[in-house]
């Protein structure tokens, strides 16, 4: 069964971009970008913004918002039993030329784990230059990395 992804959360003066892969099962059931309690995203970000942490999806939302950061994911659409990104076919990327042209402010893009930047990679013509990189995944089938590596390691997305 195809799984879709959902619209990005984003305003057009974001700077930053983040991009997750596609949503897990708890995500699309919760209809909430990271919508698994397991998962580390929100208590990176907000801890990284010095913020009060929450489980309201407006106050997550607003966040990102309030800090000129865009969310979204690289595919639009999959097949994919499960949650896990290793089971990814019959992929469908999500449209970034026309995302990118509406957000001519971004300039950093930031991958959430490896598949994430591969996907991008492998599908997404870049007509402009932008600063690519990649972060630990902060799912929690990436148990190799403690919380606290990687929120030192996700800081990079905060400006200088």
């Amino acid at each position: 069964m195809k799984k879709y992804s959902f619209p990005p959360i984003s305003n057009t003066d974001a700077s930053i971009l983040i991009l997750g892969t596609m949503p897990s099962v708890q995500s699309l059931a919760a209809s909430q970008y990271y919508g698994n309690p397991r998962n580390a995203f929100w208590k990176i970000i907000f801890a990284l913004y010095n913020s009060p942490f929450s489980t309201d999806y407006e106050q997550r939302k607003n966040i990102l918002l309030e800090n000129r950061i865009a969310l979204w994911d690289v595919l639009e659409a999959c097949v994919r039993p499960g949650s896990l990104d290793s089971a990814i076919e019959d992929e469908v990327p999500n449209d970034f030329n026309s995302f990118l042209k509406t957000h001519p402010n971004i300039k950093h893009i930031f991958f959430n784990g490896q598949k994430a930047a591969a996907y991008f990679k492998q599908y997404i013509k870049l007509e402009n230059e932008y600063h690519l990189v990649t972060l630990p995944s902060t799912s929690p089938a990436n148990a190799g990395k403690s919380f606290e590596i990687k929120l030192k390691e996700w800081s990079v997305i905060q400006p200088k």
